[in-house]
């Protein structure tokens, strides 16, 4: 497909097919919010909730009518995960839940503020959908509070004693640009605890390239000593190929804003001199190279979920498996990269996991995309959703894609 015609396929399976399933199907209309745990047919499997996913997909909805068509139907479904988020997700001390009942009382806590992230981007979409200035309010509360349980030492419990093994992560600082990005978009380049979005961005980017990323292992790792070390451990060679993809794309969105708004680093002046679009692109771009060769499954194609940075064996026994939204990052990554310096190696990255993708995860029958393949592409669970599965990773590839072949800018520019 040409680019015009690739985008028509991608906005048609957003707009014609996966959102619907969702308004159709996971929309509680008797208690509001979203539920996820739905079978291949859309049929309920739990009526547990998940928090963050009221976030995702009020982010979701809100986006979409910001940015493709003002629907109503699509404003009151972020309406009803707003309203349900704010009624019954928070604890008495102000900390998110990680699961609440279909009517909202508590079920689990995590130690995690990934509910916040999410929260955070909702309310900055419906903020800009409605003009609600508690959604505003809202949005920054949340970022503040996801950056310091992220980034404040000993608010966080860690994983491991870290009198033992201390351990930084990556996700706090891959997440935390995607939050910052969109609070940038929706509410303008605000300030959060202390810096502005565009600060946070840096910040998360510069710790990023410093401690994960080992060009003498060619490989981004997840989590490593508090000096950027390896911990030479299961946890510490681990790799997610889907993971460091996903920042690869946030790294190389971020390039690309930064060259359309022809600023070096609006709003982040201690990394100024080093963060310009042209260097974010070289770190976004080496990120995707070295995790496409550790991810990509050369003998059935897709997306590996784990990999062992010395080629060792993983502990996870779902390690091969193909999971939906890995495959869904490397579509954005790849198609951006192409974008971005038409650069014909990612042209053919994107059209075979695009490719793969398409043929393997979309039930033909009832709509939306399987989420769990075994590694030769053959469906392991008929479940559409579950706590992790919901309407955010595919919508939001086929929203972005979409966009991104769209524009009128010419590829290489």
């Amino acid at each position: 497909m040409n680019a015009a015609e690739l985008a028509g396929f991608y906005r048609a399976t957003l707009l014609d097919d996966v959102m619907p399933f969702w308004l159709r199907h996971g929309l509680d209309r008797a208690h509001g919010g979203i539920l996820t745990a739905l079978d291949r047919d859309g049929s309920v499997l739990d009526t547990d909730k998940s928090v963050w996913f009221q976030g995702r997909a009020g982010w979701m909805f809100a986006t979409l009518f910001n940015t493709v068509e003002r629907r109503p139907e699509w404003l009151e479904a972020a309406r009803s995960c707003i309203e349900f988020t704010r009624s019954f997700c928070y604890a008495p001390d102000g900390k998110m839940y990680f699961t609440v009942t279909r009517e909202g009382r508590p079920l689990r806590m995590r130690r995690y503020v990934f509910s916040e992230s999410f929260a955070a981007i909702a309310n900055a979409a419906f903020a800009k959908a409605t003009g609600d200035a508690r959604a505003a309010q809202d949005a920054v509360r949340n970022f503040a509070a996801y950056l310091h349980h992220s980034f404040t030492p000993g608010v966080m419990p860690p994983k491991t004693d870290p009198e033992t093994r201390p351990t930084l992560g990556l996700g706090a600082h891959m997440i935390g640009i995607a939050t910052a990005q969109e609070l940038r978009a929706n509410l303008g380049d605000v300030a959060v605890a202390g810096r502005t979005c565009s600060g946070w961005i840096d910040f998360s980017i510069a710790a990023i390239e410093r401690d994960f990323m080992k060009p003498d292992l060619q490989a981004v790792l997840e989590g490593v000593a508090p000096d950027g070390s390896l911990l030479d451990h299961f946890d510490g060679r681990l790799l997610n190929p889907g993971h460091a993809l996903e920042a690869a794309w946030f790294i190389l969105h971020e390039a690309k804003v930064r060259a359309t708004a022809g600023a070096a680093s609006p709003g982040g002046r201690d990394q100024r001199s080093r963060l310009q679009p042209g260097a974010l692109q070289n770190i976004g771009l080496t990120i995707l190279d070295w995790m496409w060769a550790r991810g990509w499954d050369k003998e059935h194609g897709g997306i590996y979920y784990f990999r062992d940075v010395r080629g060792l064996p993983v502990q996870e026994y779902w390690h091969d498996m193909k999971f939906w939204w890995p495959h869904n990052e490397a579509i954005i990554a790849t198609l951006l990269a192409w974008r971005l310096t038409g650069a014909e190696k990612y042209a053919r990255w994107h059209q075979l996991v695009h490719d793969w993708s398409f043929a393997h995860f979309p039930d033909r029958k009832h709509g939306e995309w399987y989420g769990y393949l075994h590694r030769d592409g053959s469906v392991s669970t008929r479940l559409k959703g579950n706590m992790w599965k919901g309407p955010f990773h595919l919508p939001r590839m086929l929203w972005y894609c979409t966009r991104l072949l769209e524009e009128k800018e010419n590829p290489k520019s």
